[in-house]
């Protein structure tokens, strides 16, 4: 039976307990089970590490006699390029790409013997060393864990494992040693900024939210991350999600709420799994509920699914889709501080930002501030995609360049290709070029670039990408998730999918660069939200730094990275055919033609691009143009 908690001092001793215990385990096997790694076989590892671990005796080098070593599974390491990845305690070893037939041989070899399986190891690509830990891998070596630091080291199904990492200490803290005003006073002193992807500093929407005559308060977690290639808050939800909840249960002590709601993606099925049990250990241990660690607070936690829409980032639009309404945003003001979920003030967060709160409780504002930059402080997660070595979650210090993460933690370009630009901030951010990847990375030095640092996406792109197709695919993906309500994005970001769809086809006229423009200027200054006003600017960005592809595309209606498929041109090489016909009678539409002895010939107005040629022609006499 689960101990209720009813004291600071009592949580203390439990701690002390929980730490014995993990301490007491000579072996544990950690096996990544964050969603990364369940898609390519990590739980199949986990349950066959069960099966060599279950009611065997052995004898380890390292840990003397044991009745079996404990295999747990993980939350996301961050190395996702690298997984499925599996920790060996108290070695400190970090197998990478771990297939089930692996298994035995790192049962045998590391857990018995407390010997290393080389091939499994990671291998710098540039360098060719082999890396022993975690530590010594450059993707790790260049990051700031705060919010991250216990995702991968302790089970996210177990509680006694996040309070034996020191979690919930933070709010007995604030429940027995400070004032609501303390807590509000060190979260404002500490400069937390949301990393939803506004930026507005997470202490003054606390202050706002207390001092609203309006006693009923709610607090709200924003899980509904929808930005392409973005799953920072997922990692976070799914691999550590007591940080988070003791962020939003400090939140509510401060500004007096007694009910919250954790908004999350139906698409993010582990996460809603993990803190559903969360907070139902939360509930038993006493520190969620009635009466919290007996302090006389009491804080009741909802979960609410949302149903994939990408304009339910935005405040006023998720709270009304709590209340069951459709999610869509409204005029503003009444702010949310003061009228929000079910008309009430709320304070409104997003995962990450809740995540930090716990910390910055325990060492202080000043300790927050001394990473970062000064008016960016603390660490940002990155979700880093696209064209680089190393794919995976990051967490960096504010005021790091592009380029340190990109070549640096990433590894650089994936098959040594040329860097073009690196998307940040999802479709409601922009590119940032070669010449900007020197320039810190925070809130307000990006702003001066024309793009965001949005909720944290980085796509980097290569010498083989066509920024028009960029520029296209997010507008074709914002146009699609607008909700309707404004005309502005509603009709304009219609009108510029529509003509940058005219220009990668082939059709495009010079007047359209203009128009591009003109319509972007009238979205960022009339749509009604925030969404609809970034909506716009990867095309900006990228008619800013990319203008000559654009003209390329309109005047010689050419595709510079041969992407854009109605712009292509296959073209037959007369030095390398042998009139073998083979790319004749390949051809779906009788578009090539030729004869003995002659190279054979494609007629582009029949070619309708499929690329059949290519694969049927065995001398590689076909290339695009």
């Amino acid at each position: 039976m689960t101990e209720k908690i009813t004291s600071k001092e009592q949580l203390t001793r439990l701690q002390g307990e929980f730490q014995a215990n993990v301490k007491a385990e000579p072996v544990r096997i950690l096996v990544c089970a964050g969603t990364g790694c369940q898609a390519s076989g990590s739980l199949k590892i986990w349950e066959k590490m069960c099966e060599l671990a279950e009611g065997t005796e052995i004898k380890v080098e390292f840990a003397k006699h044991v009745q079996h070593p404990h295999v747990h599974k993980s939350g996301c390491l961050g190395f996702c390029e690298q997984g499925p990845l599996v920790r060996i305690e108290p070695l400190g070893v970090l197998y990478t790409k771990v297939q089930v037939d692996d298994c035995d041989e790192i049962f045998d070899v590391t857990v018995k013997r407390g010997e290393i399986v080389n091939r499994l190891l990671y291998k710098n690509k540039i360098t060719g060393e082999e890396c022993f830990n975690q530590s010594e891998i450059p993707f790790y070596k260049g990051q700031t864990r705060v919010v991250l630091k216990t995702c991968g080291t302790i089970d996210p199904e177990s509680i006694e494992e996040a309070i034996s990492a020191g979690e919930y200490q933070a709010l007995a803290k604030a429940l027995f040693s400070m004032s609501q005003d303390e807590v509000i006073k060190t979260v404002l002193d500490s400069k937390l900024r949301g990393r939803g992807g506004g930026g507005f500093v997470a202490g003054k929407k606390w202050q706002q939210v207390a001092s609203q005559p309006e006693k009923i308060r709610y607090v709200v977690c924003n899980g509904d991350e929808g930005d392409p290639g973005a799953f920072m808050d997922c990692s976070i939800m799914e691999g550590d999600p007591h940080r988070m909840i003791e962020g939003m249960i400090i939140a509510a002590y401060a500004v007096g709420a007694q009910e919250g709601y954790i908004y999350v993606r139906a698409e993010y099925p582990l996460a809603v799994k993990r803190l559903t049990l969360a907070i139902k250990q939360a509930e038993e241990y006493g520190l969620l509920g009635e009466n919290i660690l007996g302090s006389g607070f009491s804080f009741k936690l909802n979960i609410n699914r949302g149903a994939g829409a990408f304009v339910c980032g935005e405040g006023s639009a998720l709270t009304a889709s709590i209340e069951g309404k459709r999610g869509m945003p409204r005029v503003k003001p009444p702010r949310t501080v003061e009228q929000g979920l079910f008309g009430k003030p709320t304070v409104l967060n997003n995962v990450e930002t809740y995540a930090n709160v716990p910390q910055i409780i325990l060492d202080g504002a000043d300790w927050y501030r001394s990473i970062g930059t000064e008016n960016s402080p603390g660490t940002k997660t990155f979700a880093l995609t696209g064209a680089v070595r190393n794919t995976g979650l990051v967490e960096v210090p504010f005021g790091i360049t592009p380029r340190e993460i990109i070549f640096n933690i990433g590894g650089g370009i994936r098959d040594d290709k040329k860097f073009k630009a690196v998307q940040i901030g999802g479709p409601s951010g922009g590119c940032l070029t070669e010449k900007q990847l020197d320039e810190p990375l925070d809130f307000d030095s990006v702003k001066k670039l024309g793009v965001i640092v949005g909720s944290g996406g980085l796509v980097v792109m290569d010498e083989n990408t066509c920024m028009v197709e960029v520029a296209r695919f997010f507008m074709e993906f914002t146009h699609r998730e607008s909700c309707g309500k404004c005309v502005p994005c509603r009709e304009g970001t219609l009108r510029m999918l529509e003509i940058l769809e005219r220009i990668v086809a082939g059709n495009g006229k010079m007047e359209d660069i203009d128009e591009l423009r003109s319509l972007a200027d009238l979205i960022i200054h009339t749509a009604l939200c925030g969404l609809g006003k970034s909506a716009p600017l990867p095309v900006v960005s990228t008619l800013n730094s990319f203008l000559d592809e654009y003209l390329e595309h309109i005047q010689n209606k050419k595709c510079p990275a041969h992407v854009c498929q109605k712009l292509k041109q296959y073209i037959i090489e007369p030095t390398k055919c042998k009139s073998c016909s083979k790319c004749a009678r390949g051809c779906p539409v009788q578009a090539i033609s030729g004869q003995p002895k002659v190279p054979y010939v494609i007629d582009q107005e029949k070619c309708i691009k499929c690329g059949a040629c290519i694969s049927s022609c065995p001398f590689k006499a076909i290339y695009v143009a």
